[in-house]
């Protein structure tokens, strides 16, 4: 299939105007076939966020319409809590939760699907059961719905902000105050596109706070509270008030801490989560504790006298 871009295609993405010359044919599809070269930009292969200049040939060869649907892989999973709706796995860090650009297997879904025969379809084929997620670097609870009633259930508590959600992070430097809130608004950065920012104006409004558990000489370790669950929110709060977590080179961290042992995650971690039993009401609170990894890290640090 050929197709020639117009000038009035001038500065659109490559992934938006094959689908908008494609429309038989989802966003996600045409972007796989972006990245696995079936598609040639005046000959050359290009990435999905390639802006045209509204002149190019564009030669999209069709791929087998392969579903797009996670599968089940025999992947151990640790189980926090288990009813009729809801299962809270404790995620590792390393983890993705749900297969996106560059990953397709090695998920939590793929787990997940391997492990339990009924998950919630809220979220299509490709996200069963997950009403929210953790950075691919960041362990702990994580909630999964087997219904779709629980799913929707658990939704309107996020939506509501009736869940609580405690993580514990380390971060660089000092902070001044014991707590501490953090209430900008989070949006997409516009010059690295695979960051969040909270320096500009607009976004989605953003609550996080936080309490100081302790002190190091160049670190604080910090419980945090978040009132939303924007996307990055607390690695970019902390961040914007310049104590990036440590681990997190995205917002800042360095590669490297002098006398310590390098640290292949973030030290952000999913303590415990409170939501109400979709179908009964009842409290239920559920905590992971502190990973092995991040324990051993911290007790390498010499404690403020």
């Amino acid at each position: 299939m050929i197709l020639s871009a117009a000038s009035a295609d001038k500065g659109k993405r490559l992934d938006r105007y094959l689908h908008e010359q494609l429309p038989d044919y989802s966003r996600s599809r045409l972007q796989s076939w972006v990245k696995d070269g079936q598609v040639l930009v005046d000959g050359e292969t290009k990435i999905p966020a390639y802006l045209l200049r509204g002149v190019e040939t564009i030669v999209v060869e069709e791929a087998p319409l392969v579903p797009l649907r996670a599968e089940p892989e025999d992947i151990p999973l640790k189980i926090l809590y288990e009813d009729a709706d809801v299962v809270a796995i404790d995620k590792p860090a390393g983890m993705v939760v749900h297969a996106g650009a560059g990953c397709r297997s090695g998920t939590l879904v793929n787990a997940l699907l391997y492990h339990f025969q009924s998950l919630s379809q809220v979220g299509g084929d490709l996200r069963p059961g997950i009403v929210h997620r953790l950075d691919r670097y960041t362990s702990g609870v994580l909630l999964v719905a087997k219904n779709d009633r629980a799913h929707q259930a658990l939704a309107a508590q996020f939506a509501a902000r009736k869940i609580q959600k405690i993580y514990l992070a380390l971060v660089h430097g000092a902070l001044k105050q014991d707590r501490g809130k953090v209430e900008r608004p989070i949006s997409r950065d516009p010059v690295r596109r695979i960051r969040m920012t909270a320096r500009l104006a607009e976004g989605r409004e953003a609550h996080t706070e936080y309490r100081v558990l302790k002190r190091f000489p160049r670190f604080t370790f910090l419980e945090v509270r978040i009132g939303t669950g924007r996307t990055h929110q607390i690695r970019v709060h902390l961040a914007s008030i310049f104590h990036p977590v440590v681990g997190d080179r995205l917002y800042g961290a360095p590669a490297k801490v002098p006398d310590q042992p390098p640290l292949d995650r973030f030290f952000l971690h999913a303590h415990r989560i409170t939501f109400a039993q979709p179908t009964s009401a009842e409290p239920v609170t559920l905590e992971s504790p502190l990973p092995p990894e991040l324990q051993s890290w911290m007790d390498g640090l010499q404690p403020l006298e």
